[in-house]
């Protein structure tokens, strides 16, 4: 290994960036995490091992891949810019057991990446500070190709980490959290302030794992028929279960059959959106659907 100081050491950063004459485009969301301790926290709550393999997403100048080299077995960094390129192979030349893939991973086929480059392991997590902007496409996409993970440890908006981990009754708790605990199981590891980061970023950032489930908490016939439902009532926050159910399924009819239906599911018609549970929402969707409203 080299003797240099770590990639996400301030004076290193900084000189990385000189040296290659960087500039951070604020379209991609850029900054660099410079915590050592944050970085502790990241890799800690992954729990790695030479027996796992890692997708990191937005390495960057690889202040997080160097740390995650370290430890597991296998790390494969998807990169949007390639101008980061020449920076990767540089600082990243120590640790034969990383590959950094020039890409979108929005637009990457992850079950081919999965089986390419992860099949002398045994288990996979995703480990990544995510450019802010793009953090739900990228979560749901991990979660909803059930690919084969064992955890996502994320750095994201702090505001966004909350709303994933809320609870029913509370402000933050939305169609987000009941998507995000539908399939995994989410925990806030730690707070991090915009001085962890070069340059400081807009807001206050978290990081929060994902503990992705076997299967989900909740049986549900149609998936894709359950997250309508739970869409159809967060679309006005402020207005009843009822009235925004009736606004999706029932616009041209009384109330009458959409009471007995929410009778049958066992929830209140004046009930709001933020304080059904997942498994009132599986309960909802499956009456609806028996009933033939889709």
């Amino acid at each position: 290994m080299s003797g240099k100081e770590d990639i996400s050491s301030p004076r290193r950063t900084k000189e990385i960036i000189q040296r290659y004459k960087f500039s951070f485009k604020k379209s991609l969301g850029q900054n660099f995490l410079i915590d050592q301790n944050v970085l502790d926290q990241i890799v800690d709550a992954a729990e790695l091992n030479e027996g796992t393999g890692v997708l990191e997403i937005g390495p960057g100048i690889g202040s997080l891949t160097e740390r995650l080299a370290r430890v597991a077995g296998a790390v494969t960094a998807v990169e949007i810019d390639r101008r980061l390129v020449p920076i990767l192979r540089d600082v990243l030349s120590p640790y034969p057991n990383v590959k950094v893939r020039i890409d979108d991973v929005l637009k990457v086929n992850l079950q081919e990446l999965f089986t390419e480059d992860f099949a002398s392991v045994d288990k996979v997590s995703v480990v990544a500070n995510l450019p802010y902007y793009v953090t739900t496409p990228i979560l749901m996409k991990l979660l909803e190709e059930k690919l084969p993970l064992d955890n996502i440890v994320v750095m994201i908006q702090k505001e966004v980490a909350e709303r994933m981990a809320a609870s029913p009754g509370g402000k933050e708790y939305g169609s987000l959290s009941i998507a995000v605990q539908y399939y995994s199981d989410p925990e806030l590891v730690c707070i991090v302030p915009r001085t962890a980061f070069i340059p400081e970023p807009n807001v206050d950032s978290a990081v929060i794992r994902l503990k992705v489930r076997e299967r989900p908490p909740v049986e549900v016939a149609d998936e894709k028929h359950f997250f309508e439902v739970v869409h159809a009532c967060f679309t006005q926050r402020r207005k009843t279960i009822a009235n925004n159910l009736k606004a999706r399924y029932f616009p041209e009819e009384g109330r009458e059959r959409l009471e007995a239906l929410l009778a049958e599911a066992e929830i209140e018609p004046s009930r709001r959106g933020e304080t059904l549970s997942l498994e009132e929402y599986a309960r909802l969707s499956t009456v609806l659907l028996a009933a033939g409203i889709a």
